[in-house]
């Protein structure tokens, strides 16, 4: 066979083999979620005819001409009976882009669609996009918020590391077509992790959003905030409210950000955010959850304390170590949750639970005593609580 046509057999071989390859669920669990063996989406997933041109005439060693270097931090949805990541792909140049891929069952078999998005520009181009949040919204469309980055204006000549972060929005009905709307404004001078909710609050639209002074340190501004704007074609926020703030020692100490759009439940709605905290070995990302009323959605009705997913084993390596990110799940009708995290800025995985699973957790984990004596008291207070349960069991066989 010919050189070229056997590398490419042996490409397509190993790519057929890894989109085809069935998920495990691992048998053990915490019975809050269950994590599954192999990543959902990898560099490896990205089609090679992105990666390699397969003309023999113009690459006669079929060698590589646009690397990717990773996949990640999907926004998530269920669409046409299909479920629907637009990952963050981001190639050996540094840029990331957004890229659409789907699955029948939801934990393997993702393939992702034909070309890229294309994302409109504004008329201040990005330089770099990532991180979209989709939002299934009550005005029929679906939006996608991410954030936008540009140079600092402000930066010195020799200084090409500091930038701004934007909220950029975008919104489509088909993940072919999108119709890019102004960046968001709000008070604060750099935004990330911006979240749309999915329904009007009195006529107005809902932002989660996480202000922050710069581009990397939260300054004053951090914690998860709440502000609205009458207006999604020019989306204007005035005023930002923290609806849950950074605290010290704690696993959100450093920085906090909304993950994906909040899941409306029968007693609350369920947000999924993550949480850093700084360590001799550098930030450490972690997932986190938290419920806020039906009514008043800027008011935190539960927060269990601590972390509710960590990066285990594998998942703590990568182009940025020990992270966990979440900006995409989805809530089915029957009450199933596929939960979409990356792992280390690196790869996608799933986790998944339930609704009533969630709503156990969120409502009866202890909350955060802010202190190693009230750890203590939580859990002397399971002891004593199965003491109980044991001692009323023996009396009923007695």
């Amino acid at each position: 066979m010919d050189p070229f046509e056997e590398r490419l057999e042996q490409l397509q071989g190993a790519y057929l083999k890894l989109i085809s390859r069935p998920n495990e669920k691992f048998v053990h669990s915490n019975g809050v979620y269950n994590r599954y063996k192999y990543p959902v989406l990898t560099a490896a997933h990205t089609p090679i005819f992105w990666r390699y041109d397969i003309c023999e005439e113009t690459n006669p060693y079929l060698m590589e001409r646009f690397g990717i270097n990773a996949v990640f931090n999907a926004g998530a949805i269920k669409w046409r009976g299909k479920y629907i990541l637009v990952a963050r792909v981001e190639g050996a140049d540094r840029k990331s882009f957004f890229a659409v891929a789907e699955s029948k069952n939801g934990t393997d078999g993702f393939i992702f669609w034909p070309e890229p998005v294309f994302l409109p520009q504004t008329d201040e181009p990005d330089v770099n996009v990532y991180d979209m949040r989709l939002t299934q919204h009550e005005d029929g469309w679906i939006y996608g918020l991410f954030c936008t980055e540009r140079k600092d204006p402000s930066a010195s000549e020799h200084d090409q590391s500091m930038a701004v972060a934007a909220c950029g929005i975008t919104r489509t009905k088909d993940f072919i077509n999108w119709e890019r709307l102004p960046d968001l404004k709000t008070p604060s001078p750099q935004q990330r992790n911006v979240v749309l909710h999915s329904e009007l609050v009195d006529g107005w639209y809902a932002f989660y959003t996480r202000p922050q002074d710069g581009f990397i340190e939260a300054g004053s501004g951090g914690g998860i905030g709440l502000g609205f704007s009458k207006s999604i074609e020019n989306p204007v926020i005035e005023n930002e409210v923290i609806i849950h703030k950074r605290v010290y020692h704690t696993v959100y100490e450093a920085k906090n950000g909304a993950g994906p759009a909040p899941i409306r439940t029968s007693v609350g709605w369920l947000h999924l955010a993550h949480g850093v905290r700084n360590t001799a070995a550098g930030l450490r990302y972690v997932l986190y959850m938290f419920m806020t009323d039906l009514n008043d959605i800027g008011k935190v009705i539960h927060c269990p304390g601590g972390y509710f997913l960590a990066p285990e084993g594998d998942e703590r390596i990568g182009d940025v170590s020990n992270v966990l990110f979440c900006n995409g799940w989805i809530a089915e009708d029957n009450g199933n949750v596929f939960i979409y995290y990356a792992s280390s800025d690196t790869r996608m995985h799933v986790a998944t639970t339930t609704i009533g699973q969630l709503i156990d957790y969120v409502v009866n984990t202890p909350e955060d005593g802010y202190c190693s004596a009230s750890s203590v008291q939580a859990v002397l207070g399971i002891i004593q609580k199965n003491r109980e349960f044991v001692h009323g069991k023996s009396d009923v066989r007695n």
